[in-house]
């Protein structure tokens, strides 16, 4: 609940949250991380911009809200890689 002076932020969309996750990662992040942190996942608000980096899946939403308790939107990203999880074949890497 928002306190008086504190306006509630609204969720956006969940596609228009991938779309903002993907444009910031791909401007402000994607050089700093690949390829030394290939497989590794990077949590985004994409509010504010603000990130994490992370080895484990199951912790990086839990650990970007630790550190931006205010986070509404989230998008995780795994490094070099266009999907965070894919199921059978070859793993899904690189741009398209």
């Amino acid at each position: 609940m928002a306190d008086a002076q504190t306006p509630e932020r609204q969720r956006r969309p969940k596609e228009e949250t991938a779309r903002l996750g993907r444009e910031i990662y791909d401007r402000d992040i994607k050089a700093q991380v690949e390829p030394d942190h290939n497989g590794e996942y990077v949590a985004i608000d994409v509010e504010t911009g603000n990130w994490i980096l992370t080895e484990d899946l199951l912790f990086a939403g839990r650990r970007l809200r630790e550190q931006y308790p205010d986070v509404v939107d989230a998008y995780l990203h795994r490094v070099g890689h266009r999907v965070v999880r894919h199921f059978g074949g070859r793993p899904w890497r690189g741009t398209e």
